[in-house]
């Protein structure tokens, strides 16, 4: 998805008290979804999820931002919420996480523990043998881990 898209609807998603976690277009076959996932602190409800849906629809509708017929979709992030920014990193220091790094640091590319902080542009972790600092340009992915 274009950068400049993904900035548009994090502005629309925002207008309805919401964050944009991520947004994504999807192909199967000749099916197309922009599938839209939406949180707010304290978490998000059916009804928060059917609001940013018609506000986007009607968004979409009058922009025409994406060529062709799409199928909107629109949910939370789920359990195991997908963290990007420092912010995300930030808001969910103490719980448990799981980290991919793009490259080996500290002789694995996976970490899992404790989110502790975000020092500068560093994220602090707490793995059962100990802590790591990881930049977070240097991070593929990563997300929480759920705790039952």
């Amino acid at each position: 998805m274009e950068e400049r898209l993904y900035n548009a609807i994090a502005q629309q998603v925002a207008a309805l008290a919401c964050e944009l976690v991520d947004a994504r277009m999807t192909r199967a076959g000749r099916a197309v979804a922009l599938q839209v996932f939406v949180d707010r602190e304290g978490g998000v409800n059916i009804d928060d999820c059917a609001a940013v849906s018609r506000h986007l629809s009607a968004w979409l509708d009058v922009e025409n931002p994406i060529a062709g017929h799409y199928r909107l979709e629109v949910s939370s992030p789920g359990v195991d919420r997908p963290l990007k920014k420092a912010a995300d990193f930030q808001r969910f220091v103490g719980k448990q996480a799981h980290i991919e790094l793009h490259t080996a640091a500290h002789g694995r590319k996976h970490l899992r523990g404790e989110l502790l902080a975000m020092d500068g542009d560093l994220v602090v972790i707490r793995e059962a043998d100990g802590e790591r600092r990881v930049a977070l340009a240097d991070i593929a992915r990563a997300k929480l881990i759920p705790q039952w």
